[in-house]
């Protein structure tokens, strides 16, 4: 083979190498980013509220329930002995509670809160301590000057229609009509964990709407009312939060904020809130009746089962409350209950402490006819007893 042939026959060598290994190059480029696109996490789409997040979207709930929520404003004349001795032991000793030898002083008390439309023809629904204040009690004489500010910011003067101080519920009635409101929910289906919106007027800032979840239910024994069976949440209540609204997701009114516990006056995670059961059935009475009717069984002082009371009474598992003493006309005492008794049951409803055998006997129907279960002496009886009304 000449020369010029084989130059020619191995540059043409060279030149199908070239290419080749460009082919190759390119192949194994493709693949290396193949593989590096694979294995690298793809990006993630921005998050809405409501989808992606898990988060609710309470947009809508807000924009229906803020405008029945108002603002509260009380006052009341209040009197107040200015004797010195009104607190010393040793002067009502000798003199009683004669605060009167020094006269009275006259103040305005005043007090803020928040409030709920629960129908549109002017019903509104509060805490009783907005509207009679820090003593909780209200005058027949001269009742307080309450004010309700609206949401389109009308400011109409409200009558008492009745109040609560058991459940620490009021309700008034205002001049208007088609009035905006929230609908009832079901305090009863409420689940630890749902989430709820808590909505009123905290430090004057109307209309302020914070989220949290259902903390507890059934809380009682805290201190704040004769009748405690308390929704708790952690959704940010403030002072003039009471009276206010929780929602629940539906935008229905699951309860009435009533109270904090704070070490520091202000928001530390722990509110309580009146169920709506409960609070529906104070508005049902007080509208009709002027005044809740509860059950009873008469006068019945009770007191916690220790458990060295429960072995020298014959209570097996140191459950119950223990009858301490009460009065011979309680329809309780001509039905055979009697002081050392201790209660086990209520129509069935096991007993665990005194403030829900109370609330068992209140919300019992009047003129019905409870069956109570008591262990005396170590035997197990069961007592049929009369509910009266709690005036009887």
């Amino acid at each position: 083979m000449s020369t010029p042939r084989r130059l020619v026959l191995a540059l043409l060598l060279l030149a199908c190498g070239f290419a080749a290994g460009l082919v190759i190059t390119g192949r194994l480029r493709s693949a290396s980013e193949v593989v590096a696109q694979s294995a690298a996490p793809s990006a993630a789409p921005a998050p809405t509220l409501g989808s992606t997040t898990g988060l609710p979207d309470f947009t809508a709930v807000a924009a229906r329930t803020v405008p029945a929520v108002v603002n509260i404003s009380s006052a009341q004349v209040v009197q107040r002995p200015n004797s010195p001795f009104a607190n010393d032991p040793f002067f009502q000793f000798f003199y009683g509670d004669r605060s009167d030898l020094f006269g009275q002083s006259r103040s305005v008390e005043r007090s803020l809160g928040s409030g709920v439309i629960v129908s549109a023809d002017g019903l509104v629904l509060t805490n009783n301590h907005v509207v009679a204040g820090e003593s909780g009690r209200i005058s027949l004489r001269q009742l307080p000057a309450v004010s309700v500010a609206l949401a389109d910011k009308r400011e109409v003067q409200a009558t008492i229609v009745g109040v609560d101080p058991t459940t620490d519920l009021a309700l008034l009635k205002i001049s208007a009509g088609s009035l905006p409101t929230i609908p009832w929910g079901d305090s009863s289906k409420l689940k630890v964990a749902e989430w709820v919106l808590a909505i009123g007027n905290p430090f004057q800032l109307n209309q302020t709407v914070t989220l949290g979840i259902v903390s507890a239910l059934g809380r009682a024994n805290v201190g704040i009312s004769d009748y405690e069976d308390f929704i708790q949440t952690d959704a940010a209540i403030n002072p003039g939060n009471s009276g206010g609204a929780l929602v629940n997701s539906a935008g229905q009114l699951i309860g009435i904020n009533t109270a904090i516990f704070s070490r520091s006056g202000g928001y530390q995670g722990i509110g309580f809130a009146v169920p709506s059961n409960l609070a529906r059935r104070v508005v049902t009475d007080l509208n009709q009746y002027g005044e809740v009717r509860r059950g009873s069984i008469g006068y019945v002082e009770i007191a916690p089962l220790s458990t060295l009371a429960a072995q020298q009474l014959g209570v097996p598992d140191a459950r119950g409350v223990l009858i301490q003493a009460m009065r011979r006309d309680a329809s309780a005492y001509r039905a055979g209950l009697r002081p050392g008794d201790v209660v086990v049951a209520f129509n069935g409803t096991a007993i665990a402490d005194g403030g829900q055998l109370l609330r068992l006997i209140q919300d019992a129907r009047i003129g019905s006819t409870a069956t109570v279960t008591v262990i005396r002496e170590g035997d197990r009886t069961e007592l049929k007893i009369p509910i009266v009304g709690s005036n009887q």
